[in-house]
C-alpha cells in the first residue's frame, strides 16, 4: 500500500509542466471556438478533438524529452544545428506571436470577472495584470506558476464539468460524434481554427522549458517520470466538454456564439443565474490561466534567444514576462478588443514561425547526437512526420486567406 501511494505521488508530482501547458493553450479563445463547435454543428465535430490532442499529445511528448535529454535549451539546441539567427528568429517570432494575442487573454479576464460583478472589466484587467506581475517577484516562480496553473485547471473542469451535467447531453450522439468523421458544410473553417490552436506548436516547444526549470530546482528529477500526456488528455477533455454543453443547449435553440461570454449570457434563460456564473468562473480560469502562461512563453522564449537566459530565475526573464503582461493590458485598456491589425499582424508572424518551430522540435527530436537514447521512435517519427503536414497545410491555407483573400 506504502509502495503504491508513492508511486501515485511521484506521478501527481511530474504532472506540472503538462498541466501548464494545457492551461496556457486553453484561453478565451479556444472557450470561444468550442463552443462555436458545438452551438453550430452540435457533436459532429468531436472527432476532431481526438485529431488535434493526438498531435499535440506527439510534440509535448517529443519536447518534454528534449527537455530531459538535454542539458541547454531548446533554443541553445537550434543555435547549434542551424546558427545563431535561426534560434533569434525564433525566440523574437514567439515574443511576437504571444504579445499580439495577449490583449486577448487580459480581455477575457476582465469580461468574465466584469459580467460576474456587472462592472467594468478595466479594472478587473489592472488588478489581475498587477497580481499576475506580482507572481512573478516569488523566490521560485515555476512553482508558483505550477501550483497556479494546476489551481485553474481544476477551477475549468469543475466548472464545465458541472455545467455538462446540468446540459443532460444525448450519450449516443457524443458517442457518434467522436467515433463518425463528418465534416459538415461550411464547418471547415471552424476545424481549421481549432486544430490550429490546440495543436500548439509553441505551447508544445515551452514544455522542454518547464520540463528544465523543474529539473534546474530538483537535479534528482531528470531520472524521474515526467508526464506530459496527462496534461494533454485534460486538454482534450476540457475542449471535449464545452462543444458538448454547447450541442445540447445552445445547438436545438440556434443560439448563436460569438464569445464566450456569449455562452454564459445563453445558460441564463434557460438554467438560472447559478449556471451562467459557473461558466463565467471557468472563463476566468482559461483567462486568467492564459494570461500568465502566454507571457511566460513570450518572455522566456524572447530571452534566451537575446541570450539573457531562459530559467523563472533570471531577472531579465521576469522583466521581459511582466513586459508581455503590460503591453496585452495596455492594448485591453486602450481598444476594448484586440485590434484587427494587430490580429493580422500575429497571424503573419504565426504562419512563418510555427511551421519552422515545428520542424525545429522534429530534427532537435530525431538528432541521436543530441537526443542519445531518448531519440524519437519509429512511430513517433510516422506521426509527428504527419503533424508536421498538417502544420504546413495549415499555414499554406491561412497565408491563402490573410493574403490572397484579403485584397
Amino acid at each position: 500500500m506504502a509502495n503504491l501511494k508513492d508511486k501515485t505521488l511521484r506521478w501527481l508530482k511530474s504532472l506540472g509542466p503538462g498541466m501548464i501547458t494545457a492551461a496556457l493553450v486553453f484561453g478565451p479563445s479556444k472557450l470561444t471556438i468550442t463552443s462555436k463547435l458545438g452551438a453550430v454543428y452540435g457533436y459532429s465535430l468531436l472527432w476532431v478533438v481526438i485529431v488535434a490532442i493526438l498531435f499535440m499529445a506527439v510534440f509535448t511528448g517529443m519536447s518534454t524529452r528534449i527537455g530531459v535529454a538535454t542539458h541547454q535549451s531548446l533554443l541553445a539546441s537550434v543555435r547549434q544545428k542551424w546558427g545563431k539567427p535561426a534560434s533569434v528568429l525564433m525566440g523574437i517570432g514567439v515574443f511576437l506571436v504571444t504579445t499580439s494575442f495577449q490583449a486577448g487573454n487580459s480581455i477575457g479576464v476582465g469580461i468574465a470577472v466584469g459580467e460576474l460583478y456587472h462592472t467594468s472589466p478595466v479594472p478587473w484587467i489592472l488588478f489581475f495584470n498587477a497580481f499576475g506581475i506580482s507572481l512573478l517577484f516569488f523566490r521560485s516562480f515555476y512553482s508558483v506558476l505550477e501550483r497556479t496553473m494546476i489551481l485553474l485547471i481544476f477551477v475549468k473542469l469543475f466548472s464545465f464539468v458541472t455545467t455538462f451535467f446540468w446540459a443532460e447531453p444525448d450519450a449516443g450522439k457524443i458517442v457518434s460524434g467522436f467515433t463518425t468523421p463528418t465534416i459538415p458544410e461550411g464547418s471547415q473553417g471552424l476545424i481549421i481554427a481549432f486544430i490550429a490552436s490546440c495543436f500548439s506548436i509553441v505551447g508544445a516547444l515551452y514544455q522542454s522549458y518547464l520540463i528544465q526549470e523543474r529539473i534546474r530546482i530538483n537535479p534528482a528529477l531528470r531520472e524521474a517520470k515526467n508526464d506530459s500526456t496527462t496534461g494533454i488528455i485534460l486538454l482534450g477533455g476540457m475542449c471535449s466538454i464545452v462543444i458538448i454543453c454547447a450541442a445540447a443547449i445552445l445547438n436545438p435553440k440556434g443560439i448563436a456564439v460569438n464569445s464566450a461570454t456569449d455562452m454564459a449570457k445563453a445558460l441564463e434563460p434557460i438554467f438560472g443565474n447559478n449556471a451562467s456564473t459557473l461558466f463565467l468562473v471557468g472563463l476566468f480560469g482559461a483567462a486568467f490561466s492564459s494570461l500568465i502562461g502566454n507571457a511566460s512563453v513570450g518572455g522566456t522564449l524572447l530571452g534566451d534567444a537575446l541570450g539573457l537566459g531562459s530559467n523563472f530565475s533570471s531577472r531579465s526573464v521576469r522583466y521581459l514576462v511582466a513586459l508581455v503582461m503590460i503591453i496585452g493590458a495596455s492594448i485591453a485598456i486602450r481598444f476594448g478588443k484586440l485590434p484587427l491589425e494587430l490580429i493580422v499582424f500575429a497571424q503573419s508572424v504565426t504562419i512563418f514561425i510555427v511551421p519552422f518551430i515545428g520542424t525545429a522540435l522534429y530534427m532537435v527530436g530525431n538528432d541521436r547526437e543530441i537526443m542519445g537514447d531518448k531519440v524519437n521512435s519509429p512511430l513517433v517519427k510516422v506521426v509527428a512526420g504527419l503533424g508536421l503536414l498538417v502544420i504546413f497545410s495549415l499555414a499554406i491555407i491561412n497565408c491563402k486567406e490573410l493574403f490572397l483573400n484579403n485584397p
